[in-house]
């Protein structure tokens, strides 16, 4: 074993129990007692035991090339583009206090990651996923309010001092997310002043959004509206491919299954889109966009002030 901090004795620092017992073993005058005294050795092996056994000096050299090891690994992650916007818009040093607390989780189509009423108990930023933010009634009926993707937060209430979660929230689009706990969130958020400051505005641009969605609910046809919904989930996870069932569609837009059988019917004939057995792909971006509502551009104006 190679040692950085130079040659290695029996004698050059306090050695424990095990290792004693274990170079009392070695014959007087051999090649191995000769070779321990020579510093040439940095650990042996105790056969009886079946352990590596290694002098106070190489243990301090392994633990300060596993910290080098560890330092490097973090600063690679420092380096690596950060996929989620908010994150992005961080300082280095607020970002590097964050990081240690992102947990890489995987979430999976139709996961409820909040309910209403519920306490918040990890805030989420999307990478490639996509979140739906959904109002329910009595009969816990949903209807969607809102989208979060690579764009946002999920758990914007903590930010805003509430610690329950005011929608149910439901993972629209699988696929991958950085988490952090709402405790660790709560004490980075009076550290970060950038991050307090990005998800303020953050936060009001999505009540935006959200009076927009009404808006639209109410003065435009749903072929309109399931155009500018499929364009604002292909956006929010970075892909021009989804897997959205009809009967799921119904439900969290609010309309009958049959309304959606005819819209997806009308963008696939005019070849905006490709709908197959679940799976939406837009194939033209611009067309699909011409055949929305006005809120579609109204949407994304807002996610730019964010």
């Amino acid at each position: 074993m190679s040692n950085e901090g130079g040659p290695v004795s029996a004698r050059a620092a306090p050695v424990s129990a095990v290792l004693r017992r274990a170079l009392g073993q070695l014959p007087n005058g051999g090649p191995e007692r000769q070779a321990v005294e020579a510093g040439e050795i940095d650990a042996v092996i105790d056969y009886g035991s079946a352990r590596v056994i290694a002098f106070p000096a190489a243990r301090r050299a392994l633990r300060d090339a596993a910290r080098r090891t560890d330092a490097a690994r973090q600063e690679a992650k420092l380096d690596a583009p950060v996929a989620n916007r908010v994150l992005a818009t961080l300082p280095r040093a607020e970002y590097q206090q964050l990081l240690p607390g992102l947990e890489p989780v995987t979430l999976k189509f139709g996961e409820v990651i909040h309910e209403p009423g519920a306490p918040i108990r990890h805030v989420y930023f999307p990478i490639d996923c996509v979140v739906c933010l959904l109002a329910t009634t009595e009969g816990q009926r949903a209807v969607e309010t809102g989208l979060v993707g690579y764009e946002g937060v999920v758990g914007i209430a903590l930010a805003l001092g509430v610690a329950a979660s005011p929608v149910r929230t439901q993972v629209h689009v699988a696929g991958t997310a950085l988490r952090l706990p709402a405790a660790r969130f709560e004490v980075e958020l009076q550290r970060c002043p950038q991050l307090q400051r990005e998800l303020l505005r953050y936060a009001c641009v999505k009540m935006a959004q959200a009076r927009q969605t009404v808006a639209c609910l109410i003065a435009h046809v749903f072929e309109q509206r399931l155009a500018c919904w499929l364009l604002m989930t292909c956006d929010r996870s970075k892909s021009r491919e989804v897997l959205l069932t009809q009967a799921y569609l119904a439900n969290i837009l609010h309309v009958r299954r049959e309304s959606v059988t005819l819209a997806s019917g009308s963008l696939q004939a005019r070849k905006l889109i490709r709908y197959s057995r679940g799976r939406i792909a837009i194939l033209s971006h611009k067309g699909l966009e011409a055949a929305s509502c006005s809120c579609y551009s109204s949407i994304e104006a807002l996610q730019h002030l964010a």
